[in-house]
């Protein structure tokens, strides 16, 4: 799902050495910070869940055609790496997890990711606090009425990915909130 509006991009993008991995320590963590939040935002505006470096590579996301500059293949990826890591580990607060066959996806390894424009920690919140405002508490819902439904149009998890909405609604069951039943493709919803 993509938007009509163009994408409002940062004032740093216009500056050519953003484009370049910085080797001061300092201003390079500051260029990861922003490419972090530039990736977070993009996504967040065209509701993408999961970035392909592969596809995105050529896109404004990436490359800059105005000023001719473009992060690298390498590059891109050394920025969703530090997505991935906690702050502990010196990273970006796990804004990203890459996807491989273990975790569902069949593409090569670090090459297709999950951008956590909002972690599913967040995104639980998000759908717990739509239950309690609309008087859901004690509906069964199927997940697909849930991202595709009348009743979600208007809030931002309308449309969400199927996988991020299971991500999300896993973390309900452990907190209580909820209980999902069914097959594969086919689950129900059950809101405490």
């Amino acid at each position: 799902m993509t938007t009509t509006t163009s994408f409002p991009f940062p004032p740093t993008y216009n500056f050519p050495p953003f484009f370049t991995p910085q080797p001061n320590s300092n201003t390079r963590l500051s260029q990861l910070e922003k490419w972090s939040s530039l990736i977070q935002a993009w996504c967040r505006h065209h509701r993408q869940y999961r970035l392909s470096l592969v596809d995105a590579i050529d896109t404004p996301l990436f490359h800059n055609a105005l000023l001719r500059k473009r992060l690298d293949l390498a590059a891109a990826r050394d920025v969703l790496d530090w997505m991935t890591k906690s702050e502990e580990e010196g990273g970006g607060g796990r804004r990203a997890e890459w996807l491989d066959a273990s975790t569902g996806g069949n593409a090569a390894p670090k090459s297709v990711a999950y951008i956590w424009w909002r972690r599913p920690e967040e995104w639980a919140d998000v759908v717990a606090d739509w239950v309690e405002n609309t008087g859901q508490r004690g509906a069964v819902l199927t997940v697909y009425e849930l991202i595709q439904g009348e009743a979600t149009v208007s809030q931002d998890f309308h449309g969400m990915d199927n996988d991020v909405m299971m991500k999300t609604l896993n973390i309900l069951v452990k907190r209580g909130k909820i209980q999902i039943f069914g097959n594969e493709g086919e689950e129900g919803v059950k809101f405490f």
